[in-house]
């Protein structure tokens, strides 16, 4: 047997591939890398396996019923496979038809998901470009995983909303200067498996253990005890979930009425803090913030609050707040209520201290402050202005023409009449699933680029197969990743595969402009030419070698960037007035005066607490008195590799693992390996139990990313046999500012289920005809 060792890039990190006779033997990790991620090594399984997706197929219904009626239900029908002339045939001309009777806004190309590694073989990338090319399209704004930070963090210390990741501190900062660091939401380790691009090695928990090993003192503001990892030592609080900004509201107000707060820091820094005082003692609205009622409210007792208070200002802190917390009602507040409090203690500007968000949740966060760019996939300007929040892609099936509000403006949503969805999972990103179930059914034509038969695949028109990245060349060069990493094809593509590239030359080949798609150029000379275009912009300070050298050598690193930093708040506090943030007052905002104005009744213009629609304390947990915490699994990243033996193997007779507090399961007659059901108004699954005293009581923990797989597929309502919480979860916006996603803010109850267990089918085809 004669092996071949090849590089293999991913979102997850970097790996070997070793491969005989064109056959994918296993994936191992790289020797360099100190904690390499298990789900590199499951990849292998699912390149073959029964749920590949081999030939264009189109949906029966859709195929016999043109114009369609809104009668057959996507997600039940059969499928007709075709030949590759006839799937392009057909989906060119459905765009043509949509175009000229229903202009280019009715195209939908949001197709929001991470895709896979690569810069030139990025899914919406190319996606984006062939549509803009061919008229434009309706796009979508924003991140599930964060749109509420995105959109008020320009509003409190402005700039990109992704800018604050080069002006927190770093790890290294903070073991050298930090004494203190309190965790909002806590700091999931399995979470920096991840890198968005890909990543050579992964750092993070050796630059944690480099903090703790220099005597930082971590606390862990969670629901859950495991959100830090155990060598921390960390000081657990557990917190009713969605209260976070409550606990912050007690702190700073024992700060205020102390005369512990930053006085100078938030005169010279800052602007509102007065109106926010008198927001915090009850001059506004009868109701003074204190620690005795921040404890009612989050189940942390007042002397714990207090002693934070205490500590935060008078030890060398950094407040840290992870992206779960904004995935919830209102979620903008726990945001912005944490930048105000790193403004009050006094560490805010210092070495090593302040403020930062997403510790964690990304290996790059933390780690590097940015990397210089690299060449992708050439962007083409999209000629249709319309967009929808990324979330509230139901809403705009359901209800086009509707108005709704956003970041102050007022969006009418668009009558989307072709869905063009090309590496992402809508049906497992989005939340109540029946509910988008309903809403999928109304669109003319979904067309969907897959590798396996997953749900999205299921509830399409047409379905084209695609190359993984393991089938195709490119390179990677993933976020702030000081790196740039070959990607050769391993294998080739399975069954009738293509890559994404390939399928839209294509199409627009048949629709009049291939040449401008492609540029006349091979994938290959694509993948060349954006790196030699890159090392041509860095110039010879990179060094970077020529492209065969760096095909052969596997990596190429990039040089540091260095600083200073554009909205640094070290250098803010030295002289707000040299170095103004790129806000309104130039100046953090506690009080902002754009937001104040839109008028919202869900968003003030400074932090605010408001009750969620569903919490431990609302009338709902009558009869559902568990909150769910559908967070990310630590065995793949979102559904991706959801088949990969990494994932399979943490299932429990086939079915997603739910975590649940012994109280909770013993008043429930439930133990661990028992098959439950979870269950509320919107919805129910089984799960299989696993019993531990990490969540606090009241609280469940199901991870999203399971491959939804419906009793009766296609029909609103019925049980999910695999374990996917967003059929429990609840389609509501966060608030009228960003309309983002409040996955964390919903109620359910868990029984043991009794019935006869269903056969899990996330990984069957559907009927396939020829």
């Amino acid at each position: 047997m004669v092996e071949r060792r090849m590089s293999v890039a991913t979102h997850w990190g970097s790996f070997i591939a070793v491969v005989d006779s064109g056959r994918l033997v296993r994936i191992e990790p790289r020797g360099d890398d100190p904690a390499p991620s298990p789900i590199g090594p499951g990849m292998v399984t699912a390149t073959d396996d029964s749920a590949r997706v081999l030939r264009p197929a189109v949906r029966k219904g859709w195929l016999n019923g043109l114009p369609r009626a809104h009668d057959t239900a996507r997600g039940a029908d059969a499928f007709v496979e075709v030949s590759w002339d006839d799937a392009i045939t057909l989906v060119s001309d459905e765009l043509r038809r949509v175009r000229s009777q229903h202009g280019d806004s009715a195209v939908f190309g949001g197709s929001y998901g991470w895709a896979s590694a690569g810069g030139f073989h990025n899914a919406q990338g190319q996606l984006h470009r062939f549509l803009a090319l061919g008229g434009g399209y309706t796009d979508s704004r924003n991140t599930y995983s964060t749109a509420a930070l995105e959109v008020i963090l320009p509003h409190v210390i402005g700039g990109h909303p992704w800018s604050y990741q080069s002006r927190m501190p770093m790890w290294d900062e903070i073991a050298e200067n930090c004494e203190l660091v309190v965790a909002f939401g806590g700091l999931a380790l399995k979470n920096s498996q991840i890198n968005p691009g890909g990543l050579a090695r992964h750092q993070t928990q050796g630059l944690q253990r480099q903090c703790r090993e220099a005597g930082v003192r971590f606390v862990n503001v969670s629901p859950i005890r495991s959100d830090v990892a155990g060598f921390l030592d960390a000081e657990w609080l557990p917190v009713v979930p969605n209260t976070d900004t409550a606990a912050m509201l007690g702190i700073a107000h024992t700060m205020l009425v102390n005369g512990w707060h930053d006085e100078d820091f938030l005169r010279r820094c800052c602007v509102g803090f007065d109106r926010f005082a008198s927001y915090l003692v009850g001059e506004l609205d009868g109701v003074t913030k204190d620690v005795a009622w921040a404890a009612e409210i989050t189940g942390i007792s007042r002397d714990a609050l207090t002693d934070l208070a205490r500590r935060l200002t008078t030890q060398r802190s950094l407040i840290m707040v992870n992206y779960a917390v904004q995935r919830a009602d209102h979620g903008e507040q726990p945001i912005w209520m944490s930048v105000v409090l790193a403004a009050m203690t006094g560490s805010m500007g210092r070495p090593g201290c302040g403020w930062g968000a997403g510790y964690a949740t990304m290996d790059a966060t933390g780690v590097a402050r940015g990397r210089p760019s690299v060449a992708t996939i050439p962007k083409v300007s999209n000629p249709v202005p319309d967009f929808i929040p990324v979330a509230r892609i139901a809403d705009t099936l359901l209800h086009p023409g509707k108005t709704i509000d956003y970041d102050g403006r007022r969006l009418t949503l668009p009558e989307l009449r072709l869905i063009y969805w090309c590496g992402g999972n809508p049906f497992h990103h989005h939340q109540d699933l029946h509910r988008l179930t309903r809403a999928w059914q109304t669109p003319d034509t979904v067309v969907v680029h897959e590798a396996w038969w997953n749900t999205t695949a299921k509830f399409a028109d047409i379905v084209l197969p695609v190359a993984t990245s393991l089938e195709r060349d490119d390179f990677a060069a993933g976020f702030s990743d000081p790196h740039l990493v070959a990607m050769p094809r391993v294998r080739e593509p399975e069954g009738e595969s293509r890559t994404d590239h390939h399928i839209f030359a294509a199409l627009a080949s048949r629709l009049g402009y291939d040449q401008e798609f492609t540029e006349s150029r091979s994938e290959l000379e694509w993948v060349r030419h954006l790196y030699e275009q890159t090392r041509a912009e860095l110039g010879d300070n990179a060094a970077l070698p020529g492209f065969d050298d760096f095909w052969r050598s596997s990596t190429a690193e990039l040089p540091a960037l260095t600083g200073p930093f554009p909205g640094s708040f070290e250098a803010l506090r030295s002289d707000p007035r040299r170095f103004p943030l790129p806000t309104p007052s130039g100046r953090i905002e506690i009080f902002s005066e754009e937001i104040d104005s839109f008028g919202y009744d869900d968003c003030a213009g400074h932090p605010t607490w408001y009750e969620p629609a569903e919490w431990l304390r609302a009338d709902l947990s009558d009869r559902f008195p568990l909150h769910l915490i559908s967070n990310q699994p630590a065995s793949r990243l979102h559904s991706q590799y959801d088949n990969g033996g990494h994932s399979l193997n943490s299932k429990i007779r086939g079915r997603e693992p739910v975590t649940i507090n012994r109280l909770d399961a013993a008043s429930r007659g439930i133990e661990s390996g028992m098959i439950v059901r979870l269950y509320n108004d919107r919805g129910s699954c089984l799960a299989g139990a696993v019993l531990s005293d990490d969540v606090m009581p009241g609280v469940v923990q199901l991870s999203t990313g399971a491959w939804w797989d419906p009793v009766q597929p296609g029909l609103s309502g019925t049980m999910d046999r695999h374990g996917n919480p967003n059929v429990l979860t609840a389609d509501r916006p966060c608030s009228r500012l960003s309309q983002g996603p409040s996955a964390l803010s919903a109620l359910v109850e868990v029984e043991l289920y009794g019935g006869p267990l269903p056969d899990v089918l996330a990984f069957t085809p559907p009927t396939l005809e020829h």
